[in-house]
């Protein structure tokens, strides 16, 4: 078995995954979609720019990075969401 190569790049790191999670924050906001959905709609996103933008000739290589953008845009919300709560609660105090 050949595995692709996969050159991670700006693209993939300053670009791609908070590009998925603004175009998640905004179909969230404009559609009121339900929060349970929101983190399968991150990963279609990413799936889908990374298999149509960023590897449009390689389909692996494309379902794998499309995952990692999915779930980082998932998990920087999700940290900055935390951060942002402990914040406040620190502040109150």
């Amino acid at each position: 078995m050949v595995f692709p190569t996969i050159h991670t790049n700006f693209w993939d790191a300053i670009i791609a995954v908070p590009c998925v999670m603004i175009i998640t924050q905004l179909l969230k906001i404009f559609f009121k979609i339900n929060k349970k959905y929101v983190p399968t709609i991150a990963l279609l996103i990413g799936l889908t720019v990374s298999i149509f933008i960023s590897h449009p000739k390689d389909l692996i290589a494309g379902l794998f990075m499309g995952w990692f953008y999915g779930y980082g845009a998932i998990g920087s919300y999700a940290s900055l969401q935390t951060t942002l709560q402990a914040f406040r609660t620190e502040t109150k105090q």
